[in-house]
């Protein structure tokens, strides 16, 4: 028997009182087994301040990339990039940041952001290419390339960085 045919529901959005959002989605990656208890961690740490409600985040959704290897993340909307920035300062992230960069603990991160009014950037630390790192050069993080707000070319960042540049060393640098 053939179902009756059905008109689809089609909608859409207005996005005219969100002229400044930021879309950034997020991922972690276990790299070694010892990556299992930082991604556990992470996940709770997170769920924690998204329940805490930062100011400026207007969605917060779980999202699953891979079970071998195990690789999760979030989408995040925010109202402006201004917000996401502070938040990024502020406890609790600015801790997880700097012990993430201290000793990623058998775990990968990557970040990219995309702007309604234009302009993409991304981050990859200890991971191997995924998103616009498979298409794309890669390039160190340095200088211009440090900061997100800086990536998008949109000048000096607002608030300092979570760590220096100068911390944050590879072995490809020598140091």
């Amino acid at each position: 028997m053939v179902e009756p045919r059905r008109r689809i529901t089609r909608q859409t959005v207005d996005l005219s009182r969100f002229p400044d959002l930021v879309v950034i989605y997020l991922g972690m990656r276990m790299n070694t087994l010892r990556g299992v208890g930082k991604m556990l961690r992470t996940g709770r740490q997170i769920a924690a301040a998204v329940k805490a409600e930062p100011e400026g985040l207007l969605l917060h959704e779980n999202l699953f990339f891979s079970l071998i290897p195990p690789h999760a993340g979030m989408r995040q909307y925010w109202r402006d990039l201004d917000a996401l920035e502070r938040w990024t300062r502020e406890l609790p992230h600015q801790q997880w940041w700097r012990d993430f960069l201290r000793d990623p603990s058998g775990t990968g991160f990557w970040h990219e952001t995309y702007l309604r009014r234009g302009g993409i950037e991304a981050i990859y630390d200890d991971m191997p290419a995924v998103g616009l790192g498979r298409f794309a050069d890669l390039e160190q993080a340095r200088g211009r390339m440090f900061s997100a707000r800086t990536r998008l070319s949109l000048g000096a960042p607002s608030v300092p960085p979570v760590v220096p540049e100068e911390s944050v060393a590879d072995e490809s640098d020598g140091a």
